[in-house]
Parts: C-alpha cells; sequence; structure tokens
C-alpha cells in the first residue's frame, strides 16, 4: 500500500502541476450527473487516486459499457501498477497506443520502472513516452545511462535547474553522479545552494552526504544562518561553503547585514566564491527591488547562477537603464534562456542602445511574428504598428464535421460535462499535437460553435498560418459588458484582455484560492463591491452569475485604476497581487521607467507574467474592437517613483 500511495501522489502532483486553467470544484456529491454510470466512474477516478484498489475493482466492474472504457481500465489498473502484471500493462498500451491516456500510463510506469532500476524495460518504453514532460523520468533516464557507464554530467547539469520537479530521481540522481565521480564538489555544493534558494531544505541535507559538511552543519546554515555567520570560516572547504549559504538565508531579511558580514571575510575566499557569495545576497536583494542590489550583482560575474538568478542580474540592470550591464549579463545567460523572447528582445534593446542598429534588429525580426507580449514590443521596435490579419477561409463544414467526429475532441466533451476539467483538457490538447492548420482552425470553430470558449482560443493559438484573431480573442457576452464598462468609462479591450488571462471564459471557473466566475472575483471582494455600489440581495452563491460577476469586476477594476492614477500597468498588477503592492514597487524606482521595464521587474514571478499577458491580449482586443492600428508601448506608458495625485487606498481590499 506504501508503494500504492508513492504512485497515487506523483498521478496527482502531476495533475496540480499541469493544469493551465482553475478547475471547478469536483466535489462528486455537486455534480448534476446525466445516469448513475457517471456517478460512478467519477466514484471510481476519486477512489484510483487515492489507491483504493478493492473500490476501484468493484466499480470498474459496473462501468463496462462506459462511454469512456480506457479510463475505466486506467482508473481500475492504476492504483496496483506497482504489482500489475507486466503483461496486462504492455496490453492496455498497446490496445490504446497512440492515446494521451496510453501515454499517461507509459509515464506512470517509467517512474516505477525507474525507482526499481528495471533499466532494461525503462529503456525500451522512454523513447515511446511521447510527451516526455516528466523531470523524474528525465532524471531516471540519466540513470540508466549512468549505469551503463556513459559520462552524463553535462547533459545532466543542464537538466538539474530547478529543485521543485526533482522528486527521488534526481535527487537520486545528483548522489550517484557525485558517487561516480561525475558531479565534482563544485557542482554539488551549487545542487546545495540551488536546494537552499528554492526552499527545498530537505534536499540539502540528503546531498551533504556528499560533502565534508555533515547534515546538522548544513541544517544549521540552512535554518539558523545568524550564528553560522558570527562564527565565520572556520575550517577548508565546507566552512566557506556553509558560510555562503548562510548568506543567502540571512539576506532574506537583511541584505545589508549580509554585506557586512561577506565584506568581513572576503579575502579568506576564492575569487569564485567570491562571486558566488555576492550571489547570494543579490537575489533577495533583487526581489526586495533595493537600489544597492546592482552593486551586489556586478561582483557576480562568473558566478554558477539559478535560472532566477541569471534572469534577476539582467531586470536589476534593466531597472537602472545600465545597457552594457544589461547585454552581458544576457550574454551570460545559459543557451536556453538566451533564446527566451524575453531576452531576445531586451538584448536587442540593450545592443541597439549601444548604437548596433544592424545587430538589434535582427534580434527584433526573430520574434516579430509572436503574438505575445514581446513578439508585440518587437514589432514596434521595427517601426510597425500592431494590426489584426486577415482572417483565412472560414472552416469548410466537412473540416467542422471531422472535428465534431473526432474521439479526442469527444472524451474531451464528456469530462467536461463532469467537471472534470484536468482530464478534459488532457484529451483535447493531445488531439492538437496531430492536426494541420486547416484542421486547428476547424477544431477552434468546433470549440466555438460548442461554446468551449477556453479550447477555443487554445486551438487558435496553436496555429501559425491559418490565424483567426475571432478565435484567439473572443468577446462573449458583449451586451452584458457594454452596460457595465460604458457608465465607468472603462476600456473593454482591457477587462476583456484580463479576462481572457483569469479564466478563458468558463464561467464556472474557480482558483485555488477561491477567486470565482469570468473575472476571478474573490469573495471578500465581491461583497466588498457590492456593498460600495449599493447592489441589493446580493450573495455569494450569485458570484459566478456572468451579469453579476462582470458587474463586480469591472467595478473593482475601475476602483483600483482610479486609485492607481489610471495606469493599466500598475491596475493590472494590482488586480492580480493586490492594490498595496504596486505601490510599493513603485516607491524602489530611482527614475521613470518605461511600462514593459516595470512589468519585467515586478517581483512576483505570477504578477510579472499576468500584466504581460493581460496588455498583449488588451492590445489585440482594441485592434479587433477599434480595427485600426495599435500600440502596446503606449498603453504601458510610463512608470514613474511616485505620483502626487494618487489618492489614498482606503480599505480597498
Amino acid at each position: 500500500m506504501k508503494n500504492t500511495n508513492w504512485i497515487a501522489g506523483l498521478l496527482i502532483a502531476a495533475s496540480a502541476a499541469l493544469t493551465v486553467l482553475p478547475i471547478p470544484a469536483q466535489a462528486a456529491k455537486n455534480v448534476l450527473f446525466a445516469s448513475s454510470a457517471d456517478a460512478d466512474f467519477v466514484a471510481l477516478r476519486e477512489a484510483s487516486l487515492r489507491g483504493d484498489i478493492t473500490e476501484s475493482g468493484r466499480l470498474a466492474a459496473r462501468l463496462s459499457d462506459y462511454a469512456i472504457p480506457s479510463y475505466v481500465e486506467y482508473y481500475r489498473l492504476y492504483p496496483r501498477l506497482v504489482s500489475a502484471p507486466e503483461g496486462e500493462i504492455r496490453n492496455f498500451l498497446g490496445r490504446y497506443d497512440g492515446t494521451a491516456i496510453a501515454d499517461r500510463l507509459r509515464n506512470d510506469w517509467l517512474l516505477i520502472l525507474g525507482r526499481a532500476r528495471l533499466w532494461r524495460t525503462f529503456d525500451e518504453q522512454y523513447p515511446l513516452f511521447v510527451l516526455n514532460d516528466d523531470t523524474q523520468v528525465k532524471c531516471y533516464a540519466m540513470q540508466s545511462r549512468l549505469a551503463k557507464g556513459e559520462n552524463i554530467a553535462k547533459p545532466a547539469r543542464e537538466l538539474l535547474v530547478q529543485p521543485k520537479y526533482y522528486g527521488d530521481a534526481c535527487s537520486e540522481l545528483i548522489l550517484r553522479l557525485s558517487q561516480e565521480k561525475q558531479f565534482t564538489d563544485i557542482d554539488v555544493w551549487h545542487q546545495i545552494r540551488l536546494a537552499s534558494e528554492y526552499g527545498f531544505g530537505g534536499l540539502a541535507r540528503r546531498l551533504a552526504s556528499q560533502t565534508d559538511a555533515t547534515e546538522k552543519q548544513v541544517s544549521l546554515a540552512i535554518d539558523k544562518p545568524g550564528p553560522v555567520l558570527e562564527r565565520g570560516i572556520v575550517a577548508p572547504r565546507a566552512s566557506r561553503e556553509l558560510f555562503i549559504i548562510a548568506l543567502g538565508r540571512v539576506a532574506r531579511d537583511n541584505h545589508e547585514k549580509a554585506a557586512r558580514a561577506l565584506n568581513k571575510i572576503l579575502p579568506r575566499l576564492s575569487k569564485d566564491e567570491q562571486a558566488n557569495a555576492w550571489a547570494q545576497i543579490a537575489l533577495p536583494a533583487s526581489l526586495q527591488l533595493s537600489s544597492e542590489a546592482a552593486d551586489y550583482w556586478r561582483k557576480t560575474w562568473g558566478a554558477a547562477l539559478s535560472a532566477d538568478a541569471y534572469q534577476w542580474r539582467a531586470r536589476t540592470a534593466l531597472r537602472i537603464a545600465d545597457w552594457g550591464m544589461v547585454a552581458k549579463a544576457i550574454e551570460a545567460m545559459p543557451r536556453e534562456l538566451q533564446k527566451d523572447p524575453t531576452w531576445v528582445y531586451w538584448r536587442g534593446r540593450a545592443v541597439l542602445a549601444q548604437g548596433q542598429t544592424e545587430e538589434a534588429q535582427s534580434y527584433f525580426q526573430s520574434i516579430s511574428s509572436l503574438s505575445s507580449f514581446y513578439g508585440l514590443l518587437a514589432t514596434e521596435e521595427l517601426g510597425q504598428k500592431i494590426m489584426v490579419p486577415a482572417p483565412p477561409q472560414p472552416s469548410r463544414p466537412d473540416e467542422i464535421a471531422e472535428a465534431t467526429a473526432n474521439p479526442g475532441f469527444r472524451n474531451a466533451f464528456k469530462f467536461f460535462d463532469l467537471e472534470l476539467r484536468f482530464e478534459g483538457n488532457r484529451e483535447w490538447n493531445w488531439q492538437l499535437r496531430k492536426l494541420s492548420e486547416r484542421q486547428l482552425l476547424a477544431a477552434a470553430e468546433f470549440a466555438r460553435q460548442s461554446d468551449v470558449l477556453d479550447r477555443m482560443v487554445t486551438t487558435a493559438d496553436r496555429a501559425r498560418v491559418e490565424l483567426d484573431y475571432t478565435h484567439r480573442y473572443p468577446s462573449p457576452h458583449n451586451v452584458i459588458m457594454q452596460a457595465a464598462v460604458t457608465p465607468l468609462g472603462l476600456d473593454k479591450a482591457w477587462v476583456y484582455g484580463l479576462i481572457r488571462q483569469e479564466s478563458r471564459f468558463v464561467k464556472a471557473a474557480r482558483s485555488s484560492v477561491g477567486a470565482s466566475g469570468l473575472m476571478q472575483v474573490m469573495p471578500a471582494t465581491a461583497r466588498y463591491v457590492a456593498a460600495k455600489i449599493g447592489m441589493t440581495g446580493y450573495s455569494g452563491s450569485s458570484i459566478n452569475d456572468t451579469q453579476t460577476n462582470i458587474l463586480l469586476g469591472t467595478n473593482y477594476l475601475n476602483m483600483v485604476l482610479a486609485k492607481l492614477g489610471g495606469s493599466q500597468t500598475l491596475a493590472t498588477a494590482a488586480y492580480n497581487a493586490g492594490p498595496s503592492r504596486p505601490r510599493l514597487w513603485r516607491t524602489s524606482l530611482v527614475r521613470p521607467v518605461e511600462g514593459a521595464i516595470f512589468a519585467e521587474t515586478i517581483p512576483f514571478s505570477e504578477t510579472r507574467g499576468y500584466v504581460k499577458s493581460v496588455l498583449a491580449n488588451a492590445t489585440w482586443y482594441a485592434a479587433l474592437f477599434e480595427n485600426k492600428p495599435q500600440s502596446l508601448k503606449q498603453r504601458l506608458g510610463v512608470v514613474t517613483p511616485k505620483d502626487d495625485n494618487l489618492t489614498e487606498l482606503g480599505d480597498l481590499p
């Protein structure tokens, strides 16, 4: 049963990690099922995920004629996968070859095979894993190669960059690489620093066995860093590394204190150790938007950084308009990070600021076809405006009929009916991998006709040639929306851009923190706004009503906008992170900055991505609504260190 629970945990964790949209509450008792078979199926799923073999078998036996037999069989097999005969697993994979659920089962099985070190079967199955999106499976594949005597140090370093995805497989890989002398002490201490930076103390303590430090010493450096700094460096390698880790922990609360402690012992560290030590201070100082952060970062060249640290070094340089430092910081990033449109764009801006116009244009040109935030900014840097392209030829009836008959889409709709959005999205997205441009267009239209707008948007976003922007940027409930925004004088394009990011037009969307509906309004915020605008008869149960949700959401957005001086950039950040935080972030500025720089240097990763997505969305909506060229730069505006015209926030939630 212990092993079964471990497997169940893996699937639950994977589901949480891969969910793209807020998932409606999925308590089976609240679902109005079309049949008792539907109720049995949802109960089967729940029993399977909690590892109840007996109940799973009993329920599956009652579903011999259910509409989605592959999932019935999967949920019967899943809780006993550890002990199931290999022939039964292979039989399932063979019968459902090429389906999303077969690839899911192969993922589950590969984790079991890797944990058991059954490398022959693992090596046979791994190339058949289509999505190959599980870091733990990739770490087991590395372990298999290591067991055959291959030198995998370089690809392992490239893979092992984010401890939250490691699990047992990747931590075991690090230990084995160290034992096989493919990872040096430098590699192991880098992984311990990563674990500490990302809050995985257990991993850091486990890796201590491969160093000359003890588990207790690593624990003290992470959990009680003050005494470690006071003690200073008392022994060779381990003491210096522990001191560096403690610096990072202290810097989270007081980077000045950490910097003073480092300066006291600086001569006793090597050049590389000094760079690593300053990096431990620079990252938390950057996240606090400290004015000293840039000076710290200038002392880190050559340090082995985390992905976050590489990017924050560049972001900190952006905030102070040190374009030479921006360029140098991007050039120092790993190759994959450099390819990100974010850093392609800012690299173009950096070389442009240094007079290298032709090189800058090449960077902008390489991403200008993207419809996302930095694609739009690159388009404007090339002297072009943002315009909606001519629509493609509409889908023919036979093309839509083909989409309607797609078994994966039918499965997806069945799951949506049962409020199992994760499974529905997986089935739908699996089909998109195989579709041509015309087929994608037809699938998006099929989703529109079926009123499943989130899948319409996702499908349309996959297209690269057949670009229907009414599919990408739908505007349902326009009468309700117009009635809500007109009295407020609110930008309708901006509101739709926000809804597209918040809920993808899933009316019953509910986030993990309790936000509900199209505009993802929090219950407390809904009550506040309802009281402020004098809405009578409001109750929490009405928050998912389309008209009520839009009325409350738009009024709150308008309140936030008024309190933040009319800046859509600040107000968008406030809608996601709360109105007090953008005010705090702007006060740390030493000069006015472009809205794009402000957005890129927001210290909350979720809010940073949110602001960029919402304002890019709003730009496209405006282009659709107004049928004329648009400017994202103009929409972003300029953010200044302070604005004397700002009003007090009062009790605004």
